[in-house]
């Protein structure tokens, strides 16, 4: 018996091999990362920050590194990482913000005071943080500052805040668990000063006064000042108290 020999009909190699760089396309390996070719951040437990990077860099606290593996460079940046206006505006305003450089290949891992660390995505907007709780940014997000007026008075941290812009990744750091809450503007809220961490989103911020004739007395709560935040957005609140200036009266 015969076989019957198999013929291959050309018009149907063209398709073949299209479907076969499909099923190539379909079957790489997915990016690993919140976004390609950026520093990537993550959590070891609530209170170090792991941050894998690829010869990449971020702006983290000065001395908050803990460990890292592979190979990382570090450099001190002058003004919180805004150059010599941004070192003169800190000065002037008493802001302080003093930040380093980390570059390499490896992860480096960084902590500061056994602080909660919170993780922030940014996609071109601006988060409000004050000085002392901002951990680690990546590298390409702009830091600034801008005026707080009576609030950052009353809260005891100065009369200037910082900013961060951009898009990407940033770790901020609270005094015990920080809650986040949602402003909308059905739904106010007011924060004491002393708790107040960051916010972000379309917020107007005003500083009420909590005093009361039974507060004088030494009859009231005890809570002098309030920031209230109006508007749509997410603000960030410590369940720990800093000092204030107009805590207590």
């Amino acid at each position: 018996m015969h076989k019957r020999p198999v013929h291959c009909d050309r018009r149907l190699r063209p398709p073949c091999a299209r479907v076969g760089i499909l099923l190539g396309e379909l079957s790489a390996p997915p990016a690993t990362g919140y976004r390609r070719g950026v520093a990537t951040f993550r959590l070891q437990g609530t209170k170090v920050l792991a941050v894998d990077m690829t010869g990449d860099a971020v702006k983290a606290k000065n001395g908050s590194m803990v460990a890292y593996d592979g190979q990382m460079a570090f450099k001190k940046m002058s003004g919180g990482g805004e150059g010599l206006r941004g070192m003169v505006t800190r000065r002037l305003t008493g802001e302080q913000m003093e930040m380093m450089e980390v570059k390499g290949q490896g992860t480096c891992y960084f902590a500061d005071r056994a602080s909660e660390i919170n993780l922030v995505s940014l996609h071109g907007d601006k988060l409000y943080v004050e000085s002392s709780n901002l951990l680690c940014a990546d590298a390409g997000l702009r830091t600034g500052t801008t005026f707080t007026g009576l609030r950052g008075g009353a809260s005891g941290t100065g009369l200037f805040t910082t900013t961060v812009e951009g898009t990407g990744q940033a770790a901020i750091m609270s005094d015990g668990p920080a809650v986040v809450l949602r402003v909308t503007p059905q739904y106010p809220l007011s924060v004491d000063p002393g708790a107040y961490v960051a916010h972000q989103g379309s917020l107007q911020q005003n500083l009420q006064s909590g005093v009361t004739f039974r507060t004088l007395i030494g009859e009231g709560g005890g809570e002098a000042f309030q920031i209230r935040f109006e508007g749509d957005g997410l603000v960030y609140v410590q369940p720990s108290e800093r000092n204030t200036v107009g805590g207590d009266v």
